[in-house]
């Protein structure tokens, strides 16, 4: 099930929901706090290559990221990034956005690049239990 991209952030410590064609992972390396990462569990390297019903499914997955991500951090706004540059298959970097810092567990993360581009290269590393708090956390506000 899980492709390179998928463990290379840190699947299966790192999930948060398993769709159908897609997982939803925590971000190790948070340049906010709740930034996800939306990969599709092909080894599709195209996003035109993922089947209809892959991308029918993300209309679902998004309406959800975005309820739990509001209940999480009361993002002003948020941003999909599909960089796909070092890691090959079909992700999204999903990034909410916010003006100051948000906190959680004892993690705090500023959102450096506020109101520009996400501030990525600032990004606050997660050790692995604050990998398992957040996850456990974004777990039980999630609406499904």
């Amino acid at each position: 099930m899980a492709n390179a991209t998928i463990e290379k952030f840190g699947y299966p410590a790192t999930l948060i929901r398993d769709y159908h064609h897609w997982v939803v992972l925590l971000r190790p390396a948070q340049p906010t706090l709740g930034s996800l990462v939306l990969a599709a569990k092909s080894d599709a390297t195209a996003f035109g290559a993922l089947p209809p019903e892959a991308h029918a499914e993300l209309a679902i997955i998004i309406a959800e990221i975005e309820a739990a991500l509001t209940r999480a951090v009361t993002y002003q706004k948020i941003n999909y990034l599909m960089l796909m540059m070092v890691d090959p298959y079909v992700h999204f970097h999903v990034i909410p956005r916010y003006e100051g810092d948000r906190e959680y567990g004892g993690v705090s993360v500023t959102d450096a690049g506020w109101a520009g581009q996400p501030a990525l290269g600032q990004a606050v590393a997660l050790d692995a239990d604050q990998i398992k708090a957040l996850a456990v956390w974004l777990k039980g506000i999630w609406p499904s």
